[in-house]
């Protein structure tokens, strides 16, 4: 894979998992920064630049369902889970 084509793949799966974790709710970001990851890894060895380039269109076109989602979940937030992080409540 030629130099600029990895730079723009990585590029790719830093914007992703950025996006993923922006969202409100606990287990939609766990699973999607877990599917990405493991999606990236499994396909890190493939060497077809006609394969790579049908990776990387689903993978934009994923990028875009996730932003769409981020934004839907931000409409309706939810209460946060008990093994998130609180925040102490100032005295």
């Amino acid at each position: 894979m030629a130099a600029s084509s990895l730079a723009r793949v990585f590029d790719l799966y830093q914007v992703m998992l950025r996006e993923s974790k922006q969202f409100s709710t606990y287990n939609y970001r766990t699973y999607a920064i877990r599917k990405i990851r493991d999606a990236f890894r499994e396909n890190k060895n493939v060497k077809d630049p006609v394969e790579i380039q049908c990776l990387v269109n689903k993978a934009k076109r994923d990028l875009e369902i996730i932003h769409r989602q981020v934004h839907i979940g931000q409409l309706y937030p939810t209460d946060k889970l008990i093994i998130e992080k609180q925040e102490k409540p100032k005295t």
